[in-house]
């Protein structure tokens, strides 16, 4: 019998099986890699990216974990504000001016400072509203986070705008996976926060790419971690549980003291057959929007524009975002290296638009654009193009979440969640919420271990493991 059954090897399942590590762990994975959304690979000096990019910094869970494991990450050195719109390409300055640089009408123009004047006047009240209270916990904090203009949709929001204003604010919103008519005011306002810098932003990047972190974890864990294992069940017994999988079309099934469902919420409740209903309807209420991206890997000789810039917002485009994947060796070097690497993101409703294209056709798509935005003679540059995609990737925050949130967070007395649809903070909440579901796991086992030693005070060596 195992201590622990891990189900998802993504950043929250690995991050618990990294806590849990000196314990008898298994960590089962679906996919032939571990990781989940965060998937990067090297190249060089520089590194393809599709997933997860920006990380939390100092205090964070993000900051011990990394510390913890060997790996470093540095603040991001490139502008982070840059803006690409209607044929005018802006690289630094406060946000607030961009409206008046930005080639735009006069009806555009009062909209977007209209709608914007109430995102700030909403980001400063998310910012009282995100702040560490002495004496509370995580939990109560987040549930503040989210209880935070949980009412309504930022659509509702930044009221009927045209266009071009529409568009400078869906290009940030959009970033988290669901679009303005759907995300929650509150929701909205929290990522204009984060981008904004306030609060506890997510601004680190990992050196060597992302996956840097999540394959040393699985490293380190060595053969705990089992690839290809598709979990069916999860089933309660009185003092274990037992999970049932498939693994090179062979049926197995593993019992364990407890169990981590590190997987997304929609799969949480399949297999988590004999969960709480009223936890199993929560999990079934997560909304969850797709993201696809391009990465391409470049080969110039010489310095370009876009070296000192980290971040490109590109409204009316078929990304997003577009995201200098080379600005940390840039950052570090003292001579200008030949090549380069720059990611595309294209979250909810264009990424929905790119899913079930060809990866010829979103390269392009995403290629021309990019080329368009850059010049310079970036397409001619390119020397590799990968897509991924993610139909179920990043949950968002819908109006009335927040009545979900403590149902969510109980759990059982031995299966316990984590991911990120536990959290407002993507990475950081994966992190944090495998770290909480680590220690669950680890209470309930070092319980176990001290009852027999209770139970015969003559024989301390006795333990209660398998």
């Amino acid at each position: 019998m195992k201590d622990v059954v891990i189900v998802g090897a993504g950043l929250a399942g690995l991050s618990a099986g990294w806590r849990l590590r000196h314990w008898d762990t298994l960590l089962l994975e679906s996919n032939e890699r571990v990781g989940g959304r965060i998937r990067s690979e090297r190249r060089g000096a520089y590194w393809l990216n599709w997933g997860g990019h920006v990380f939390a910094g100092a205090g964070s869970s993000t900051d011990a974990l990394l510390n913890e494991v060997g790996v470093s990450a540095v603040q991001i050195p490139g502008s982070l504000q840059a803006l690409s719109m209607n044929g005018k390409f802006i690289r630094s300055g406060h946000i607030a001016t961009y409206p008046f640089r930005i080639p735009m009408s006069l009806q555009s123009r009062i909209d977007t400072f209209r709608a914007g004047l109430k995102v700030v006047g909403g980001v400063a009240k998310y910012t009282g509203v995100v702040r560490k209270r002495a004496g509370e916990s995580g939990a109560q904090r987040q549930q503040r986070i989210y209880d935070f203009e949980n009412s309504s949709t930022f659509e509702n929001l930044i009221g009927d705008i045209s266009e071009d204003a529409a568009a400078l604010f869906k290009t940030t919103v959009t970033r988290s996976a669901g679009d303005m008519d759907q995300i929650s005011a509150g929701a909205g306002i929290g990522y204009f926060s984060l981008v904004l810098g306030f609060g506890q932003g997510l601004s680190q990047g990992i050196v060597g790419g992302p996956s840097t972190l999540t394959e040393s974890i699985a490293v380190a864990l060595g053969d705990r971690v089992q690839l290809g294992a598709v979990v069916r069940e999860v089933v309660h017994k009185k003092e274990s549980v037992l999970v049932r999988y498939t693994q090179g079309g062979v049926e197995r099934e593993v019992e364990a003291r407890t169990v981590i469902l590190a997987t997304t919420a929609d799969v949480s409740q399949k297999i988590g057959v004999d969960l709480p209903e009223e936890l199993r309807g929560a999990l079934g209420q997560i909304k969850y929007g797709p993201h696809v991206s391009t990465a391409f890997l470049t080969d110039e000789t010489s310095a370009r524009p876009w070296d000192d810039i980290y971040a490109i917002a590109a409204p009316k485009r078929s990304f997003a975002i577009a995201l200098n994947q080379a600005s940390i060796v840039r950052g570090s070097e003292t001579v200008r290296k030949p090549g380069g690497s720059f990611m595309t993101f294209s979250p909810a409703s264009l990424g929905k638009a790119l899913l079930d294209k060809p990866e010829e056709e979103v390269i392009q798509t995403h290629l021309k654009d990019l080329d368009e935005v850059l010049g310079h003679g970036f397409a001619g540059s390119v020397v590799e193009a990968k897509v991924d995609r993610w139909k179920v990737a990043s949950p968002y925050c819908f109006p009335g979440r927040a009545k979900l949130q403590s149902t969510l967070m109980r759990g059982t007395d031995r299966v316990f969640l984590a991911g990120d649809y536990l959290g407002t903070l993507y990475t950081e909440s994966s992190i944090t919420t495998g770290f909480s579901a680590a220690q669950e796991a680890a209470s309930v086992l070092a319980t176990r271990r001290q009852a027999p030693a209770r139970d015969n005070p003559g024989r301390p060596g006795i333990s209660a493991v398998a």
